[in-house]
């Protein structure tokens, strides 16, 4: 289904269409129920005021059911608005999916900026954070949740070769499935990304208790309404009298709420600020609780979501009535009138007490299965956008192997693939300047990095085991620590050399060791550097211009040569990408530098 551009974006632009349909159809509906809503209000205020002004009970009856039908007008109107909003969300989603099929996603402004890290072990290097990085290629995520948990798989993952398996078969079934995965994500998107998200979770899942004694709880909760009950009494038996007790006791339940005040505004803040998180995320549980999953690892979060005992639906439900009652504190006057006739807050903190005693041990484990959702979405979106990919298979077999392997950031229409066959070995890639030497090493780099996060890799077949991929390309000075770009790199390759010895499963990947420093001095290290990690029976690749160093496979059968090469027509350079056996045979340095004008 996936596999031609022109069929994706067929069903993009499907989704686009239907969704332009219903949202047509939904605005002239939401402004007939809006001008019925005004006809209904006008109407009402008329009656209202012949209802008070002439003594006639047509007028009484008409002013009531004037009231009784805006409620259900009011619903329907509201109800239309969030069809607006979602159908508008789902077509924004899937011009994204077209942005991105069509080369045009560098201009989404999430980059992942938090997660940049200099000195991640391949971060930087294989553009898997930043500007024109995997993570804003991929990226779907709309909650706090999401975005860690997206960033965690791509610069730290770790599952095993089960897990993995589960992973793939999750992608696979949401990249399947276009309508749901765009139900989820626009659900997704009304969360939203707050900062907060990390604080509100430590909050929940804090079951401390508000009030121990079970008397004074009793107390606070049922007296008040009997209090309320004997005033109405008074009022309705006109017994005067008694009016200065029910005083008393108005003036006492004011005491008591005034020294509760910042004590109950502190056990509930949480609840008090994310009220519309609070719908968002029963609308994302109620659609995921809804849904029958075949993939296990789907069917895992769906079930630490939902048990016989604990459903997170039905807990989030409670909890946005909880924030509902919580509200009136924004309304002063009503805040002051229900806190002295019913102790209100402390009815609101007893019910979060309640609710925290069932609910709060599972809350974090809730949070975490969303954001992992989230970023299963991403790789979904991947496996939708990016043409020709597989599924890579876990094997045991130290090494990686691939067929058509191209590099999933390149656009589709001009994507250049190669094979690749690393085995207990070490590639040193020659080849003149712009042949792509260093665009296969990120190739390579890049989707191991999916590959080991359980996503599609773009390729045609691929195996792999687990490697630590780490990396040596992009070197800077710092001049805050006072580091120059030749010292910066020999911190890199020292911290690969130690990695290589210390960790059988390190690939490395080096991009013109030294460059830096003048040939003698870089052959030389080049060569050290090398034979250090073949002593180590390191694997790796390492690109070079020195075709000296090449002579190294004739010390060790585990050095092997690869090169990329160029051809000139008409006085002009081109360049094929693709890898060939053995060493560079060719350079362009000088034809480079009497193009552009400088010889």
């Amino acid at each position: 289904m996936f596999e031609e551009v022109t069929n994706l974006k067929d069903l993009f632009e499907s989704a686009i269409h239907k969704q332009t349909g219903i949202l047509e159809k939904n605005n002239k509906r939401f402004d007939r129920i809006g001008n019925l809503k005004l006809l209904l209000f006008i109407l009402f205020v008329t009656m209202s005021y012949f209802m008070f002004t002439r003594d006639q009970i047509i007028f009484k009856i008409s002013t009531a059911l004037l009231f009784i039908i805006q409620i259900p007008a009011w619903i329907v109107h509201v109800k239309l608005g969030e069809k607006i909003d979602e159908s508008k969300g789902i077509i924004e989603i899937n011009k994204r999916h077209l942005m991105r099929l069509e080369d045009h996603w560098i201009r989404f402004s999430d980059i992942g900026e938090e997660f940049i890290d200099p000195d991640h072990p391949y971060s930087s290097d294989l553009d898997i954070i930043g500007k024109k990085s995997l993570f804003q290629y991929m990226n779907t995520t709309h909650t706090w949740h999401g975005r860690q948990a997206l960033a965690r798989d791509l610069l730290q993952p770790a599952y095993t070769k089960e897990q993995i398996k589960q992973r793939q078969e999750a992608v696979l079934e949401l990249a399947n499935d276009n309508g749901f995965t765009d139900q989820l994500e626009y659900r997704f998107s009304k969360v939203g990304n707050d900062p907060s998200a990390e604080k509100l979770v430590m909050e929940l899942k804090d079951d401390s208790i508000f009030m121990k004694n079970k008397f004074l709880r009793f107390a606070l909760t049922y007296i008040p309404p009997v209090i309320l009950a004997f005033t109405a009494l008074i009022a309705i038996f006109r017994m005067d009298h008694l009016y200065p007790i029910a005083a008393i006791f108005y003036t006492f339940q004011g005491v008591l709420w005034l020294i509760g005040l910042r004590s109950t505004k502190r056990y509930f803040q949480s609840v008090y600020r994310i009220p519309i998180q609070l719908n968002a995320y029963y609308k994302v549980l109620e659609l995921v609780a809804k849904t029958d999953f075949t993939a296990s690892e789907l069917q895992q979060i769906r079930s630490h979501l939902s048990t016989l005992d604990v459903s997170a639906t039905k807990a989030i439900k409670e909890l946005d009535r909880i924030s509902e009652r919580v509200r009136v504190r924004s309304n002063p006057i009503l805040c002051f009138i229900v806190n002295v006739l019913l102790l209100w807050d402390y009815e609101c903190a007893f019910l979060f007490q309640e609710w925290k005693s069932r609910y709060a041990p599972h809350c974090e484990k809730w949070f975490i299965s969303l954001g992992e959702l989230e970023s299963l979405l991403s790789f979904a979106t991947m496996k939708k956008v990016c043409k020709g990919t597989c599924f890579p298979v876990v094997s045991d077999n130290r090494g990686v192997e691939a067929d058509e392997l191209g590099h999933p950031l390149i656009a589709n229409d001009v994507r250049v693939t190669n094979q690749l066959r690393i085995n207990n070995q070490i590639l040193i890639i020659s080849g003149s300047n712009m042949s792509g030497k260093t665009t296969y090493i990120r190739t390579v780099g890049i989707n191991i990095v999916l590959a080991r996060a359980g996503g599609a890799v773009c390729a045609k077949h691929m195996t792999f085991s687990d490697l630590h991929v780490i990396t040596s390309m992009r070197i800077s000075d710092d001049l805050n620590e006072g580091v120059s770009t030749f010292y910066a790199e020999l911190k890199r390759i020292k911290y690969i050399l130690d990695a290589a010895k210390s960790d059988d499963k390190t690939l490395f990947l080096i991009d013109e060791l030294f460059r830096g420093t003048n040939s003698v001095d870089r052959l030389t290290g080049a060569k050290t550097v090398l034979t250090t990690l073949n002593s180590n029976n390191a694997i790796g690749m390492v690109t070079t211009h020195d075709l000296e160093l090449c002579d190294l496979d004739k010390m060790t059968p585990r050095i092997r040569n690869f090169s990329f090469s160029e051809h000139y027509e008409d006085k002009k350079i081109l360049f094929d990408y693709k890898i060939q056996p053995g060493k560079s045979k060719t350079t362009n340095a000088k034809y480079l530098m009497e193009l552009i004008g400088i010889i």
